[in-house]
């Protein structure tokens, strides 16, 4: 009995896919929620993985804790890639990286420096509630590195000692994984690995793969544009100046309206950053002497008070170590120019208003050039702007001389010749 044999190619393994996220720039809570909507998006898609490529100087601990929460039970596994060629893991970029299942770095790169610094901008953490931030940082650390594997003394060392290293040395000692110089080479030396995902050994066939960028979203775009310290510092000077119009100018509505809306959500980011109060209170302190200025004949005391005031606050609203989250220094010396300007041309507004002639009272009579209509010895009357004033003069004077008014005394007005050549009274 002949028996037939059918054969029939096995179907293909289906091409893993990856989906990349774009961490580049400060973390914050648009970061978090960005990383953490990413990966339930991925899992909830069948992604094999995720990959983070990674460009940070850092952010709020808070966020990062949210993140690193994550990272260490994640839904599927989760590669951090710090690059491209000159992209750095700092502050709380390192607690991120160490966090992911698989750590990379490209050639070219850094990571480390993780000091926590107090939301004024303070690099010294001095005093009691000092100490426990440092403690509670190095305890975090420590508690990543233990779970992933990785370097403990460096990740203290990263903490108490605001050490950095790069991707050579972050490999030498066990803080990441490998070095690629690339995503497609990072999927390539890592595949065949193996990660744990809800306590259980999961092998990493990624080789190959299908990159799918995933975008941040609309709400997420808003929330990160609102929380540049640049953006809340124009919109605190927008608010301001906006009120101040409306103030000054009541019934125009669109400058108030204009104002409050730019003061609420500039109230809404300082809910997100580290404000200095100190700043804040400099900035207020130097825009109320400012308006002051306008209204009260300081001799430009007020005016440069403010102006310090303005610039000191600005440079001190937002400030951090490293540049985190701080004004950037065009947009305040742009600002400061604004401010000197207005100043100088208040200044000569005023000093010519003082120069300036006259124009209505009194005043505005001496200097003109009148008729004498008639003549009573050393007094008599002139015909001027259309009107007949008494007039008083000294010396000889004839009907239809003209003179010139110096003086005003009540209906009267002293006169001299227009020549000049007589005494003028």
């Amino acid at each position: 009995m002949l028996g037939v044999l059918l054969w029939a190619p096995a179907s293909p393994a289906a091409t893993p896919v990856v989906h990349i996220l774009s961490i580049d720039g400060p973390i914050q809570p648009a970061s978090a929620e960005y990383l953490l909507g990413g990966m339930d998006e991925a899992a909830a898609a069948g992604a094999a993985a995720v990959l983070v490529v990674l460009d940070t100087p850092g952010g709020l601990l808070q966020s990062t804790r949210e993140m690193v929460q994550a990272l260490l039970d994640p839904p599927l596994p989760v590669i951090f890639f710090v690059g491209p060629s000159g992209a750095e893991a700092t502050s709380a970029g390192a607690f991120l990286v160490m966090a992911a299942n698989i750590a990379a770095m490209a050639p070219g790169t850094s990571i480390g420096a993780s000091t926590p610094v107090s939301a004024g901008g303070g690099a010294d953490m001095e005093g009691a509630m000092g100490e426990k931030v440092m403690n509670s940082t190095v305890s975090f650390a420590k508690s990543i590195a233990q779970q992933r594997g990785r370097n403990l003394e460096w990740a203290e060392s990263a903490v108490r000692d605001a050490v950095s290293v790069t991707d050579s040395e972050a490999l030498e000692l066990g803080i990441i994984d490998t070095i690629a110089a690339n995503r497609v080479e990072l999927l390539q030396q890592i595949d065949g690995r193996t990660v744990s995902i809800d306590g259980q050994p999961r092998v990493l066939r990624l080789a190959g793969a299908e990159f799918l960028a995933i975008e941040p979203t609309l709400r997420q775009k808003i929330v990160g544009f609102f929380a540049d310290p640049t953006i809340a510092y124009f919109l605190l000077l927008a608010g301001v100046l906006g009120l101040y119009l409306e103030i000054s100018n009541p019934g125009g509505l669109v400058p108030g309206v204009i104002g409050a809306i730019c003061l609420f959500i500039a109230a809404a980011s300082f809910q997100i950053l580290p404000i200095n109060m100190s700043g804040l209170g400099l900035l207020f302190l130097g825009m109320g002497l400012l308006v002051a200025e306008l209204f009260v004949p300081s001799f430009g005391i007020l005016g440069l008070g403010g102006f310090i005031a303005f610039v000191l606050g600005s440079l001190y609203l937002f400030e951090a170590p490293g540049g985190v989250f701080a004004v950037d220094r065009g947009v305040i010396g742009g600002a400061a120019a604004a401010v000197a300007t207005i100043m100088l041309v208040m200044a000569t507004l005023v000093v010519g208003s003082y120069r300036k002639k006259p124009i209505t009272g009194a005043g505005s009579l001496v200097g003109e050039i009148c008729t004498v209509r008639d003549v009573q010895g050393d007094s008599g009357h002139v015909f001027l702007n259309g009107e007949i004033w008494a007039a008083s003069w000294s010396g000889p004077m004839a009907v239809g001389d003209k003179v010139q008014v110096e003086n005003v005394d009540g209906l009267s007005v002293g006169v001299a010749r227009a020549d000049g050549d007589k005494e003028r009274v």
